[in-house]
């Protein structure tokens, strides 16, 4: 047991930003659902439709970012194919919702999806099996990407890589994941991917309801992520995570498995970025092989990165912040979007190393604690 009760609430009250997180994402998960479905749409409260899935998504993101961070900010490990363990579990969450389809589909087929049968599919392939039951979509939404951090964390750590070698080769993991999924034969909706989805649990998709219940669900699913996080970076495991960091051989001289202290680390955060991408899948309405791209797991180190590398809530304050960002201006100048990411990520590397949440703090502190200037005339 790492913790006992009374240490466990120690720990989180100790933590203000977290704390601050936390009440706002209570107050997400209660006030933007009552103000689409309670408040009338002439009030200045009312919240429209359009918002809450994008919200919605915005929180799966901050997500996705909290699980690269735990990663980054405590193990070191630059993750740049995070984006894998993502698609994995939206797709694992697509697959589930076009079983639900059945007949209501443009084809009318009782079993197999529309695109299997335009293709002229006889049958069901295997890897699509159990996919009908919920419970079983639920676990391959963290087995699946769970299994690949297994078999690629096993097989880089124990061979000692490291640096910027991980990185290219996490970078190269999902590339190939992104070719696979690009081929019709494999099953997967080809370039078009996972979409049409009609509802979850009996719950129309279209629904302002349903939608309303995804968004809190998401805030819910991304404060326990966050608590889950800080109890373990804050036990003895995420101070060994963190020596890692610092100094992967001293720690390994001192009789510590680094390997299994990583891999451990990589496995548990693979799994939250697939439960990030199974709400990300009914929020949005599709999944597709361009969630796989590595300039996709590129982006996701920048909000980390803007945000506050190593603070976790940062990790969530960056994703949504730069989401919200790429959102107004693909709107309004969609040509100077990535112009204005690559400024962002220099500028925040020169102005703000330790991203916002970490920066911003310390110049607080330093200002406070700022010595007095002497008295002229006083010895």
């Amino acid at each position: 047991m790492l913790y006992t009760p009374g240490q466990m609430w120690v720990t989180l009250l100790s933590d203000r930003g977290g704390l601050i997180l936390l009440a706002l994402l209570a107050a997400t998960a209660i006030l933007v659902p009552a103000g689409n479905l309670l408040v009338p749409p002439d009030s200045i409260f009312h919240v429209p439709n359009y918002l809450v899935p994008l919200i919605g998504k915005y929180l799966s993101f901050a997500l996705l970012a909290l699980s690269v961070d735990l990663v980054w900010g405590f193990a070191g490990i630059l993750s740049l194919g995070h984006g894998a363990f993502f698609a994995l579990g939206g797709y694992a969450m697509g697959m589930h919702l076009m079983r639900q389809i059945g007949e209501r589909g443009v084809y009318g087929h009782p079993v197999l999806p529309d695109f299997m049968v335009f293709l002229d599919w006889q049958e069901l392939p295997w890897t699509w099996y159990g996919f009908d039951n919920f419970l079983f979509a639920m676990l391959m939404v963290v087995a699946i990407p769970g299994a690949l951090a297994f078999i690629f964390g096993w097989l880089a750590f124990r061979s000692r890589v490291s640096g910027v070698y991980l990185s290219i080769i996490t970078q190269a993991m999902t590339f190939a994941l992104l070719l696979s999924f690009f081929r019709n034969d494999l099953g997967f909706g080809g370039n078009n991917g996972l979409t049409d989805f009609k509802d979850i649990l009996g719950f129309d998709l279209q629904a302002s309801g349903t939608r309303a219940s995804l968004l809190s669900l998401s805030a819910v699913a991304l404060a326990a992520a966050y608590v889950f996080c800080r109890l373990l970076v804050q036990s003895k495991f995420g101070k060994v995570l963190v020596s890692i960091r610092d100094a992967e051989s001293r720690t390994r001289f001192l009789g510590y498995r680094v390997e299994h202290y990583k891999l451990f680390a990589f496995i548990i955060s693979a799994m939250i970025a697939g439960i990030a991408g199974a709400l990300y899948v009914p929020q949005v309405g599709i999944i597709n092989p361009s969630e796989f791209s590595p300039a996709n797991s590129i982006e996701i180190v920048v909000w980390v990165a803007v945000g506050g590398r190593g603070t976790l809530y940062g990790a969530v304050l960056g994703a949504i912040l730069v989401n919200y960002a790429k959102t107004y201006f693909t709107g309004t100048l969609p040509d100077l979007w990535l112009y204005v990411l690559g400024a962002l990520f220099i500028g925040v590397t020169l102005l703000l190393p330790k991203g916002i949440a970490g920066t911003i703090p310390s110049w607080l502190t330093a200002k406070r604690w700022r010595p007095a200037a002497p008295v002229s005339g006083t010895r």
